[in-house]
């Protein structure tokens, strides 16, 4: 039985006539955390942005629940339940903390996640609610972040460079959160330049390198210098 919930066959994407994909394949499974590292340049973001469709694809199949979606625009595809935290968090200036989660639950799905959540995963949020987001050190808007893609309620999110410009501190504060997360039940795929952290919290792990994957299987089967290996090549 098919246990993938987003399965990618053979993606290739760029920009223009710039190439930056070349015959990506990978499965997430339901429930799970699957890990993507590689070093800048290695096609992470341009991956997630032709999953969301905002890159075209070239003779790709991208399915969700066995279903062909690689024909859909981001905004049907968050109609679905995939959300993207995207890197630099871009949150409404002009809006508060709370304004800014509002929107997003306003016109995202319902289920489990409800701004009231978000504030009890992220307690720091509640006493920050009413001003503007981004007023907020760069991890509160990474929790603001993180609860406006929650309050759609998706089964996916994409989490692309989720630890990026953030202090030691913060950055576990925001990882303790993941697991109640997953719980809920959302799967991620979340892009790591921290090769040690995202083994860790993931069940699988796909390295990329030019483009191109490199490296994939269960995240406990490798070592941290296998993983090097991978990210850096040899």
């Amino acid at each position: 039985m098919d246990n993938s919930l987003l399965r990618i066959n053979n993606l290739s994407s760029g920009y223009g006539d710039f190439q930056a994909l070349f015959d990506v394949s990978f499965c997430l499974e339901e429930n799970s955390v699957l890990g993507l590292v590689g070093a800048n340049g290695a096609g992470k973001t341009t991956l997630f942005k032709s999953i969301l469709g905002l890159l075209p694809r070239d003779k790709s199949m991208i399915q969700f629940r066995q279903q062909d979606i690689g024909h859909l625009s981001a905004n049907k595809l968050a109609g679905l339940g995939i959300a993207m935290v995207p890197e630099g968090r871009r949150l409404f200036s002009s809006l508060s903390v709370y304004e800014n989660l509002r929107i997003a639950a306003d016109y995202g799905r319902t289920g489990y996640w409800t701004i009231e959540r978000v504030f009890e995963l992220f307690p720091i949020l509640v006493e920050k609610q009413k001003m503007p987001a981004l007023s907020l050190s760069g991890g509160q808007q990474q929790m603001v972040a993180i609860g406006r893609a929650l309050v759609a309620n998706p089964e996916v999110i994409l989490f692309d460079e989720l630890s990026l410009g953030l202090a030691p501190t913060v950055v576990n504060d925001v990882y303790a959160a993941m697991p109640t997360i997953i719980e809920s039940g959302i799967s991620a795929i979340l892009v790591e330049q921290d090769i040690e952290r995202v083994r860790k919290i993931s069940q699988n792990l796909v390295c990329m390198r030019e483009g191109k994957i490199v490296l994939s299987g269960e995240a406990s089967q490798f070592t941290k210098e296998q993983l090097t290996t991978a990210y850096f090549g040899e």
